[in-house]
């Protein structure tokens, strides 16, 4: 099949290119665009209790004032507010009003904390969403300086913070991280690729061939949100650069290597792009479906975002891969050998010292290379087990002086640390509630462990529906917070309620309480359906019942390795108090696919080598020769990339773009390339069982001849 497809790109070129020209022009021109969300409790099913209380809240309270930003003022000095400060900061609510900022719905002046310390201005705004947050980010920066101006010549200070303070933080945070982050990683690709064919074209050509893909990509997951209902986030679009750029190189890289060996094999251009096809097609293909496979798992997620995230990149890959096979063997047949001008290294067969060297040692001791290998994956993976998840996403991509972050830490000087974002406890009856039992239901609430404060009850205008706010003695979206909600305030609010109603428990809390319920039921799905699935892939690509289970182990272990590594280092030595919540996932997404993807490489030239006659050890030793720079130089190329996230300033970004890269050296330098063939090369025949794929002779390639005879010159 892979042999007839590239005969057929090599003969018809121009017809391969238009057709990706037109098809990208007219899916750009009636894509629709991509839906967007950035509410967390959209992308939880509607059985959680989180989202029943905020439906709750809905019906119940339709103009219930939920602040986007607050006002927290305090002496310069430091000292309690006086009377008349507090009078001062009242006049501010007005004047703040008076100033009509764009966006500010209402102003709300709350009263002085306990000991006088700080005093607050609760500000609404319209919710923020992908589509108006820099709108309201330009809001949040015009109520900073009025605020200033108000406060200036007084004894008043004033600092803000809340969702909106918190955007405009994190957007002066990163300021041009994103274009850093993209720069950096095209110029990464750009110079590493230059040094290995030391060719400006092929430097390029995955630039420009990837733009092409992307547009295509894009517009057809425009197409499948749309007609599937999927729900997508920003994360997306920056998930789907790293994707396409990481996995189209690498498909390029694999076909280009396998072009150049066959050029120097003595093959006429045309003839060594077809032979390419035909011999690095099937592993490419395979690669790429164990990698589409691994994102459209997580379509098993109760997450609506993770079940629009992995069905989006599934189909980036499935684009990116029809394009390595067809459209990336279409232009270099055109260029021929101009491709790799102006160099004519691609002429001399290599001496490869390091990654032969390597293939003879682990021929000679595969026993050592596997359990060296192994052991260090292992001791790192033992790590793993203080992993330890945290929803502090604001505080982590923030320097501590931002000021939303100075803010809140001034709020908790005289009120607990959950007054920025309330729990809510609503209670539903289907008659009237009795106020005196919502009196001694409050006390019960009150006395909650890691409860601070409950506020009265606001009753709906039909009484039968009562609303508690309650802020938590810890931050809103610390684990402290989390325990409290999750066990003892729901326990006691749902026990507690009153005869005749049902209380549900509500709030950004609430909402990351159900997240780490509802991942923790798709941790214990969708990894053992896509090892399943993977482990199918492997066994029809392989013929053997016995290589995807050690296939399947390495990668696990390499997983589980770097998490521990970015455990070790981030939580152990920086003294982080944990590592993003969805860092196990991300890895899964890109570690486990990509890394099986280098095995696969490596493995099927193992298998190539093991047909031409070549003892186990022996053909190992030659994979290693052949396969380990092409893993090697997509490895580093795409650890590369990752690793350019560490350009953002902030912890959040860098411990995911260090668990990444190192996912990727880790996958490419010491299981493809160390313990995979050391431990098929220890197996032995039996790694082929029951098929014997090594011991069955190659189908004969199509000769010059034959090549010439069916139109290709």
């Amino acid at each position: 099949m892979f042999a007839s497809l590239g005969r057929y790109v090599v003969k018809h070129p121009w017809q391969i290119i238009a057709g990706w020209i037109v098809a990208a022009i007219a899916i750009v021109a009636f894509a629709p665009a991509l839906p967007n969300s950035s509410d967390e409790s959209d992308f939880l099913p509607r059985h959680y209790e989180s989202i029943k209380a905020a439906d709750l809240q809905q019906e119940a309270f339709p103009a219930a004032f939920t602040p986007s930003m607050i006002g927290v003022f305090q002496r310069t000095d430091d000292k309690p507010l006086t009377a008349a400060d507090q009078a001062k900061v009242k006049g501010f609510a007005a004047d703040l009003k008076a100033a009509k900022i764009k966006n500010v719905e209402q102003v709300i002046p709350a009263p002085a904390s306990p000991k006088k310390l700080v005093q607050t201005l609760l500000i609404k705004t319209p919710e923020q969403t992908n589509s108006n947050y820099k709108e309201l980010n330009d809001t949040a920066k015009d109520i900073r300086v009025e605020l200033r101006k108000l406060t200036r010549d007084t004894d008043i200070k004033v600092g803000t913070t809340g969702t909106i303070a918190q955007s405009l933080d994190q957007q002066e945070a990163s300021g041009n991280s994103d274009a850093i982050i993209g720069i950096a990683t095209i110029l990464l690709i750009i110079v590493l690729l230059l040094v290995i064919f030391r060719s400006p074209i092929i430097a390029f050509l995955p630039i420009v061939l990837i733009g092409v893909v992307s547009q295509v990509a894009n517009g057809l997951i425009g197409f499948a949100a749309k007609g599937f209902g999927l729900k997508a986030d920003s994360s997306i679009n920056q998930l789907l650069i790293v994707v396409l750029f990481g996995v189209g190189t690498d498909y390029i890289l694999f076909l280009m290597f396998r072009y150049r060996e066959r050029l120097r094999a003595g093959e006429d251009p045309k003839q060594a792009m077809v032979t390419a096809v035909t011999r690095v097609g099937e592993a490419i293909a395979s690669a790429a479906g164990v990698v589409i496979i691994a994102f459209l798992a997580m379509a098993l997620s109760s997450l609506g975002m993770l079940r629009a995230m992995g069905p989006s990149l599934a189909i980036a890959v499935a684009v990116t891969l029809v394009a390595g096979l067809t459209l990336v063997p279409a232009v270099v047949s055109l260029l021929g050998t101009k491709v790799f001008w102006p160099s004519k290294a691609w002429q001399k067969e290599p001496t490869g010292a390091r990654y032969a060297s390597i293939g003879r040692a682990v021929g000679k001791r595969p026993a050592v290379f596997a359990a060296v290998s192994g052991v260090i994956m292992l001791v790192l993976a033992i790590s793993a087990l203080g992993f330890k998840p945290t929803f502090d996403l604001a505080g982590s991509s923030m320097p501590k002086d931002a000021e939303s972050v100075v803010a809140l830490h001034d709020l908790e000087r005289d009120m607990p640390a959950g007054a920025t974002e309330p729990t809510d406890v609503y209670v539903q009856s289907s008659s009237r509630l009795d106020t005196s039992a919502l009196a001694a239901y409050k006390a019960k609430l009150a006395k909650v462990d890691g409860v601070g404060q409950v506020g009265e009850a606001t009753l709906s205008k039909d009484g039968r529906t009562a609303d508690f706010s309650v802020i938590l003695a810890d931050s809103p979206e610390s684990d402290e917070a989390l325990n409290t909600v999750a066990g003892p305030l729901r326990d006691v609010a749902h026990q507690a309620a009153p005869d005749g109603s049902k209380a549900y428990v509500g709030g950004i809390t609430s909402v990351y309480v159900d997240i780490k319920s509802a991942m923790n039921r798709d941790y214990a799905l969708v990894f053992p359906v896509a090892a399943i699935l993977i482990m199918i892939v492997l066994g029809l690509l392989l013929r053997s019942l016995v290589a995807p289970w050690y296939l399947m182990v390495s990668v696990g272990l390499g997983f589980l390795a770097t998490l521990g590594a970015t455990t070790l280092i981030f939580q152990g030595i920086q003294g982080e108090s944990g590592l993003m919540f969805m860092l196990p996932l991300i890895m899964y997404m890109f570690v486990v696919a990509l890394g099986t993807d280098y095995n696969i490489l490596m493995v099927s030239r193992l298998r190539e080598e093991a047909q031409q006659g070549l003892s186990p050890r022996d053909a190992a030793a030659v994979a290693i020769r052949h396969a380990g720079p092409t893993i090697g130089a997509a490895g580093l190329i795409l650890a590369g990339s990752f690793g350019s996230l560490m350009l953002a300033g902030n912890s959040l970004l860098s411990s995911m773009g260090f668990a990444l890269s190192c996912g990727i050296v880790m996958a490419a330098f010491l299981m493809a390339t160390i313990f995979t063939p050391a431990l098929t090369a220890l197996i032995g025949h039996l790694a082929w069982w029951p098929g014997h794929a090594d011991e069955k002779a190659p189908p004969a390639e199509s000769s010059e001849g034959e090549l010439a005879s069916s139109g290709v010159n």
